[in-house]
């Protein structure tokens, strides 16, 4: 199986966490997405606020990098919280406003109800969407995930 692209539905400054720490959560620390994640899959972040669960709303792509290994470890973060994460390579990139793109998205079917898509936390898109997104974030995506 190829290289796959993935969005993960993370606040923004959760997000930032994770860019800092080389990893990803989803899903608030499930293990279930993570594992459907391989090494060198693509990973772009959308934000739908600043911070979770009511901070001010944002709509933004945050982050985008590459799977590393794809290995799901579990972290402890207090004795009731014990996420699991896998290992990400965060590439330099700029915020985009998700607005300008939604048209354009092969993966947002329903236009007027665009949010919906986002409401499971994590999805598969197209590598063609990924490559839209990426671009829109500054990233040239023949020079980061082809090879």
């Amino acid at each position: 199986m190829g290289r796959r692209y993935w969005i993960g539905v993370v606040s923004r400054e959760h997000v930032m966490i994770g860019v800092k720490g080389g990893f990803i959560q989803l899903n608030h620390g499930k293990r279930a997405p993570l594992q459907r994640l391989s090494a060198g899959d693509g990973v772009v972040f959308y934000s739908p606020r600043m911070s979770y669960p009511d901070g001010e709303p944002l709509q933004s792509f945050t982050a985008i990098g590459r799977v590393k290994s794809g290995e799901v470890y579990q972290v402890e973060m207090t004795s009731r919280f014990k996420p699991f994460r896998a290992d990400v390579k965060f590439l330099k990139a700029k915020e985009a406003p998700i607005r300008p793109l939604i048209n354009h998205l092969s993966f947002i079917k329903d236009k007027s109800h665009w949010g919906a898509r986002f409401r499971f936390g994590h999805l598969s898109i197209s590598k063609v969407d990924f490559a839209l997104i990426a671009a829109a974030m500054g990233r040239d995506f023949r020079k980061d995930f082809a090879t």
